[in-house]
C-alpha cells in the first residue's frame, strides 16, 4: 500500500525538475510578483506540537481563482529527542525537494525567495487543498528524517498574516547567518557539498565553506555539517579539502575531485573565490548574481528581488539564464547575499574594489561588510541606470577601477587617403569575455577589441531547392 494513497496526484522523485509554465498554471504562490513570501522551520517542544495537524490561514487552493498569484508562507514545526535548533535550516531546505515530489507542483528557490506553482492538470485531478500538501510534507519528512518524531504544518495566504510572519522570518534568517560568521576556511579540514538542485541543474555541485555560503543562501558550513551527520546518504555530503592549489582563487584538489565525481565528469575544476577561470557552477535558485561589465572593467551585482533592469540593460532573469543550469560561465556568477559579506568575496577579482554597481536594497543589507573606503564609490540604480551614467559616477567618485582605465592603450590607425579617419577606442579589454547568442558560446581570451561601428544582423538560412 502506498503511503500516498490518500493523495489525488502521484508523489515521487520522478517529478523533480518539472516546470509549470504560465499557460499550464492554476495558481502561483510567492514568486517575483509577490514581495512577501517565506518558508520557515522551527524546532519546538513535543507538547507544543499536534502531530499530523495542518493549519491554513487565509484562502485555500479551492478558493483561489485560476491564474491568480498570492503572497505565501510555509511554517514547518518539528519536535524530536535528537532534534536541536541548529537543524532548522537543514530541515527547512528539504521543503524545496519534497514539494517537487508532487505531480504538477513546482517549487523554486528558498527562504524569502520561494516561488511555487500548481498545474491546472493536478488541480483538476483533485489537488485542491493545502491539506494534501501538508500530508505529503509530513510523511516525507518523517520517512526521510526519522529524528522527526512530531510535525505540524501551517500554510499562510492571508496577506496581512504573511507580512507579519515574513518580518519575523527575516529576523530568524539573519540570526542564523550571524552565528556562522567568524569561522575561516583555513580553520577547517572539510568542506561540504550539496546536490539538492541537480533536478533543475544536472551538473551543479554547490561547495559550502565557512566563508562561502551555498548559492541559495540557506545552507551555512554548520548547516552542511549537521545535515551530513543526520542524513549521510542525503544530498549534502562531506568534502575533504585536499591540497590547496591556489590560495587566491580558492582551488582545492579535494574540491575538484568531489565536484568531478558528483557532476559525473562534466565539471573537473572549480575556483571558489572568483568569477573568472573555472568559477563555481551556478544552479538556478541562487539569491543573486555577479556580472562583468566590460565597458568599465568592473563587476555588477544584482539580486532576485530587483524588478528593474540592471545597469547593463538586462533584467535579473536574463542575467540568471546566462549562468544557470550548472554551467561555468566566465563573468556571470550565481552567488548568495551572505557570500557578499565574506572576506573571501571574489577576492581573486579584486573583491569590493572591483564591484561598481548594485541595487540600493542589497547595498543597504551588506554595507557594513564593504570596506569604508569604497562603499560610497559603488553606484546603485539611484546614481546610474546606464553605462554612460555609471562611467561618470565612477570617475567623479574616483572608484578603484578608474585607475585601470588609464592602462588601456588608445590605438589610432592611419586611414586610407580617400577616407576621413574615424576615431577608434577600445570597446572592451578583458581576460576572458563570453558571448552567448543563437545557441553558441564564443569565448574571447586576452582580448582587446576596437571598433568604429558594430552591426548585428540576423542571418536567415537559405532553403535548398528540391530536385
Amino acid at each position: 500500500m502506498s503511503m500516498f494513497e490518500d493523495i489525488p496526484v502521484d508523489v515521487g522523485v520522478i517529478y523533480e525538475g518539472e516546470r509549470i509554465r504560465k499557460n499550464d498554471m492554476h495558481i502561483e504562490l510567492g514568486g517575483p510578483k509577490n514581495d512577501k513570501k517565506f518558508e520557515l522551520t522551527r524546532v519546538k517542544k513535543p507538547e507544543e506540537i499536534e502531530d499530523g495537524k495542518t493549519t491554513i490561514i487565509g484562502p485555500d487552493i479551492k478558493d483561489m481563482e485560476e491564474g491568480s498569484t498570492h503572497p505565501f508562507g510555509i511554517l514547518i514545526e518539528v519536535a524530536g529527542e535528537k532534534i536541536e535548533p541548529e537543524l532548522e535550516g537543514v530541515i527547512e531546505r528539504r521543503i524545496h525537494e519534497y514539494c517537487n515530489f508532487i505531480e504538477g507542483f513546482m517549487h523554486l528557490n528558498q527562504r524569502y525567495d520561494i516561488w511555487l506553482r500548481l498545474s491546472k492538470k493536478s488541480f483538476k485531478k483533485g489537488f485542491n487543498s493545502f491539506q494534501y500538501m501538508g500530508k505529503v510534507l509530513q510523511k516525507l519528512f518523517k520517512s526521510e528524517l526519522p529524528i522527526i518524531e512530531k510535525i505540524q504544518t501551517t500554510f499562510i495566504t492571508d496577506p496581512k498574516k504573511v507580512q507579519e510572519m515574513h518580518a519575523e522570518a527575516l529576523q530568524i534568517y539573519e540570526a542564523r547567518d550571524a552565528k556562522a560568521r567568524g569561522l575561516k576556511d583555513e580553520e577547517v579540514d572539510k568542506f561540504y557539498g550539496c546536490t539538492l538542485c541537480q533536478s533543475f541543474a544536472p551538473t551543479h555541485v554547490c561547495v559550502i565553506t565557512p566563508q562561502r555560503y551555498s548559492n541559495c543562501g540557506s545552507i551555512s558550513w554548520f548547516d552542511g555539517r549537521a545535515s551530513a551527520r543526520v542524513d549521510p546518504k542525503g544530498p549534502v555530503f562531506e568534502i575533504d579539502k585536499g591540497e590547496l592549489l591556489d590560495p587566491v582563487k580558492g582551488e582545492f584538489s579535494g574540491v575538484n575531485d568531489s565536484v568531478k565525481k558528483k557532476s559525473l565528469g562534466e565539471v573537473t575544476k572549480v575556483c571558489l573565490y572568483t568569477a573568472f577561470g573555472y568559477p563555481h557552477t551556478s544552479c538556478g535558485c541562487f539569491e543573486g548574481a555577479a556580472f562583468y561589465i566590460p565597458e568599465v572593467d568592473g563587476l555588477g551585482l544584482v539580486h532576485r528581488g530587483f524588478k528593474e533592469v540592471a545597469v547593463n540593460g538586462l533584467p535579473f532573469s536574463t542575467i540568471a539564464d546566462s549562468t544557470a543550469g550548472g554551467r561555468q560561465v566566465d563573468g556571470f556568477h550565481g552567488i548568495s547575499i551572505e557570500y557578499m559579506r565574506s572576506p573571501k568575496f571574489l577576492q581573486a577579482d579584486g573583491g569590493w574594489d572591483r564591484v561598481v554597481w548594485m541595487p540600493a536594497s542589497v547595498k543597504e543589507r551588506v554595507k557594513d561588510f564593504v570596506p569604508k573606503e569604497v562603499v560610497d564609490k559603488i553606484a546603485t540604480e539611484n546614481e546610474a541606470k546606464t553605462i554612460d551614467e555609471l562611467k561618470s559616477f565612477l570617475k567623479a567618485n574616483n572608484h578603484p577601477v578608474v585607475e585601470k582605465w588609464k592602462e588601456i592603450p588608445v590605438v589610432t590607425e592611419a586611414a586610407p587617403e580617400a577616407e576621413e579617419a574615424a576615431p577608434t577606442m577600445p570597446v572592451a579589454t578583458v581576460p576572458t569575455l563570453p558571448i552567448t547568442a543563437g545557441g553558441y558560446k564564443i569565448i574571447l581570451k586576452d582580448a582587446k577589441i576596437y571598433a568604429k561601428k558594430v552591426i548585428i544582423k540576423t542571418i536567415k538560412s537559405e532553403k535548398t531547392e528540391k530536385r
